[in-house]
């Protein structure tokens, strides 16, 4: 077979890809809104191929079960997250921190049930959400130690102190979304002041890493 026949013979295979990978994106879209707030069990195989107008064995052909079905979305849906807290890099450091935050809080307002399943576990003791769940940490602990020292290779000390910042926002949205009792700005304004004074203890117990100015700010 001469080059232009071995191209000719990849051509289909690569098109048959990019369907496939349309496709599975497809299913992980309407995924996303099937459970943005209905949790996993109040799902059926059955259930979610009657909303999604798909054939069943067509979800097991892309992710072979309801659980990798799951899993799927929620990577997807975290991908999302982590991205947006990611960017906007280049904005000043307070309005990086409330876009990070209120990012933050829209995805959990909008993907109640993801948002749980992320950050407690999963069904049962759920490893692969775990790690899921501790990869949105990791990332979310960077962006903050990169906003604020300009570096997401931070040491144990403050590393620990904003890990133990996000772990407190994740109880706290949890709470909220169950009862959202503070409009999403003034959520958003209070975890802003906890971050400061996190990053306040951080300079007391360490003054290699002082606290940004904006993080001073009272009131």
């Amino acid at each position: 077979m001469n080059i232009s026949e071995q191209r000719e013979a990849v051509r289909p295979r690569a098109r048959g890809t990019e369907r496939s990978l349309a496709r599975r994106a497809e299913l992980i879209s309407i995924g996303r809104k099937l459970f943005a707030d209905t949790s996993y069990d109040a799902l059926s195989m059955d259930d979610i191929a009657r909303q999604a107008h798909v054939a069943k064995g067509l979800i097991y052909y892309y992710f072979q079960s309801k659980r990798g079905y799951y899993l799927a979305i929620i990577q997807d849906s975290v991908a999302d997250l982590v991205a947006f807290a990611a960017s906007g890099m280049d904005l000043p450091q307070v309005d990086r921190v409330q876009r990070t935050i209120d990012g933050y809080l829209r995805y959990a307002e909008h993907n109640q049930a993801a948002y749980r399943t992320i950050v407690s576990g999963g069904v049962g003791f759920d490893t692969e959400v775990h790690a899921i769940r501790d990869g949105v940490r990791a990332a979310i602990v960077a962006t903050l130690a990169e906003g604020a020292y300009g570096r997401s290779d931070v040491p144990p000390l403050p590393r620990m102190a904003l890990l133990s910042w996000v772990c407190s926002v994740e109880g706290a949205t949890l709470e909220w979304i169950a009862r959202p009792e503070l409009s999403r700005e003034v959520m958003g304004d209070l975890l802003v002041k906890t971050l400061g004074c996190c990053l306040r203890a951080i300079e007391e117990l360490d003054p290699a890493f002082p606290a940004p100015v904006p993080a001073r700010r009272e009131g």
